[in-house]
């Protein structure tokens, strides 16, 4: 390749990984005000997420629009193969990253001025802060290619599964105790759901980084302790 072709490439290379962090930014921003309008019932907040997924699902069509283009055009190999797939891959993980928080969003609508227990209100702020540290983690991880970052992260996700797993327990006693608790803690119960999916994407990320950076995956079984009976549905949604 000339010098010429080279330095566009790797200035696509590097608008790879511009569009990355802008989604990663996007996203912490997201889950941050999600969780903080479920915290105070703030529907125009909550509104606010909803509307702004679209700039996230935007950045994902770029992202993967760009890599295609790169891998027809440049036929890369190896190092630079893996760097383009996996923000292909990451991509998607924030793209339903930023799906999770809008479904959040969507839950303090449905809930608006029904009165919601304090204590598992404080459960679900606990779940939020472990679920974005791990996202502001992972994506620095990606930033600096610290693959040994990414595997921290990765081995966190079961501490995230703990939490929720113990709302959901609360959750389930209070529906027992009152069945008129059971559409008010459904909707909590789903965006905590929602939180903790948002867990599990940051780890595939991890897996990703891990692999972008030492070309080799994680052998290991990912490390889960969601203990509760909605470990197989999806509360993620469409659009």
């Amino acid at each position: 390749m000339t010098d010429h072709t080279v330095r566009r490439y790797d200035n696509e290379l590097r608008e790879l990984a511009v569009r990355i962090t802008r989604m990663g930014g996007l996203c912490e921003q997201a889950l941050t005000d999600a969780a903080i309008a479920l915290k105070r019932q703030d529907t125009g907040a909550a509104m606010v997420v909803i509307d702004e997924d679209m700039r996230i699902d935007a950045l994902e069509r770029e992202t993967e629009e760009l890599a295609i283009q790169m891998i027809a055009r440049r036929q890369p190999m190896a190092g630079d193969l893996r760097e383009i797939v996996a923000a292909v891959k990451i991509a998607a993980d924030l793209e339903r990253i930023g799906d999770l928080a809008k479904n959040i969003a969507k839950r303090v609508v449905a809930l608006q001025d029904q009165a919601q227990p304090a204590r598992i209100i404080r459960g679900l702020d606990h779940i939020s802060e472990l679920a974005l540290q791990q996202l502001k983690d992972v994506l620095d991880a990606y930033t600096r290619r610290d693959a040994d970052k990414a595997v921290v992260v990765w081995r966190r996700d079961s501490d995230l599964d703990a939490v929720y797993t113990s709302i959901f327990r609360e959750l389930l006693t209070y529906m027992m105790e009152d069945p008129r608790n059971i559409t008010l803690c459904t909707h909590l119960l789903f965006a905590a759901k929602n939180v903790e999916r948002i867990g599990d994407h940051a780890t595939n990320i991890a897996e990703n980084i891990h692999y972008l950076v030492t070309g080799e995956t994680l052998d290991t079984e990912r490390p889960k302790s969601d203990e509760s009976s909605l470990t197989t549905v999806s509360p993620e949604g469409g659009d």
